[in-house]
């Protein structure tokens, strides 16, 4: 009874998020005016892998479905950044490389093994990882420059001398940092959706895309003042998605809203030429790159709008 009525509240939270979803799309089907356009440049983390596989598909099908959003939104560039343990570990994954770049777009280094570079047993044993990260993406980027890393985590170092240390290796390598300035915590529904889609719980599935897709909307607005505030223009984003199933069932209602929302799609490389990314910081790479702006400068900012929490996603379809 207690584990049936904690279900019924944690639906509730999520059909609340869902109101509050179907508001923002009346309000945009009202006629009002048009959003102000602004470049983005699409990015996706953890491939072959990321989380569980639900059952009844495969990490192919979920790569293609991802490609073909993608294709069908005109996104001319999606750096792919790569865990090459997870190639080892499911073998039959492998394939959604050779797809990434059968449909144009480059791959890219995210550690072999996803660590984080504060959590590493040395500066050494993350460089280590990060070199064993390379020959599957080196392999399948011939003739192009395949040195563009994400730092797992978001992690560049919470030590001032291991941040310099990676930056340092990093730029003898020829290393470029893929920064990160707009992200809608896809990654969090990941395992939750897997255990839903397994008992077969719609209900819970309908609630939880709902709220979710009213913090897409709330993240968008709040990236808007947010760049406001930091740098008193609207300055060019770097989108963080995952290849998982939950991001490839979304991902179509995602890049709707993105659309709606003046999106207009660049390559990671014109995105980040732009001056807000060239700005030096002590925490270069990690964490976001507006929210990391404003501390390095000591912006206060407060009163930019909040991104309502996911509710207790742990909880859901146990």
């Amino acid at each position: 009874m207690e584990c049936r009525t904690l279900n019924r509240r944690i639906l509730s939270s999520f059909l609340a998020l869902a109101a509050g979803a179907l508001g923002s799309l009346s309000g945009a089907a009202s006629g009002a005016a048009p959003a102000p356009r602004f470049d983005l440049a699409v990015t996706v983390d953890d491939l072959s892998v990321h989380g569980s596989l639900p059952q009844g598909t495969s990490w192919r099908a979920i790569g293609q479905s991802y490609l073909a959003t993608l294709k069908a939104h005109g996104v001319p560039q999606a750096w792919g950044f790569v865990n090459a343990k997870r190639i080892a570990e499911q073998p039959a994954s492998e394939v959604v490389l050779d797809d990434w770049r059968k449909a144009g777009y480059p791959l890219g280094n995210h550690t072999y093994s996803h660590l984080s570079l504060s959590q590493a047993p040395s500066l050494q044993a993350w460089i280590d990882d990060a070199k064993a990260g390379e020959p599957p993406v080196a392999a399948r980027m011939a003739g192009a420059d395949w040195r563009m890393l994400r730092f797992p985590f978001l992690d560049g170092g919470a030590d001032q001398a291991r941040h310099d240390g990676a930056a340092g290796w990093l730029k003898a390598q020829g290393y470029r940092v893929a920064d990160v300035s707009l992200s809608f915590d896809d990654w969090a529904y990941t395992e939750t959706y897997a255990r839903c889609l397994a008992k077969g719980d719609q209900a819970a599935i309908a609630a939880m895309k709902a709220g979710y897709l009213q913090r897409v909307d709330a993240a968008i607005a709040r990236t808007r003042a947010l760049s406001q505030r930091v740098y008193g223009r609207m300055v060019p984003q770097v989108l963080l998605t995952h290849l998982g199933a939950w991001s490839a069932a979304t991902l179509p209602d995602v890049m709707a809203r993105l659309d709606a929302a003046g999106a207009r799609y660049v390559t990671l490389e014109q995105a980040q030429r732009d001056a807000a990314y060239r700005e030096p910081s002590p925490r270069a790479g990690t964490g976001m790159l507006m929210e990391r702006r404003a501390q390095d400068l000591g912006i206060d900012i407060g009163g930019v709008p909040a991104v309502p929490p996911a509710g207790n996603l742990d909880a859901v379809c146990r």
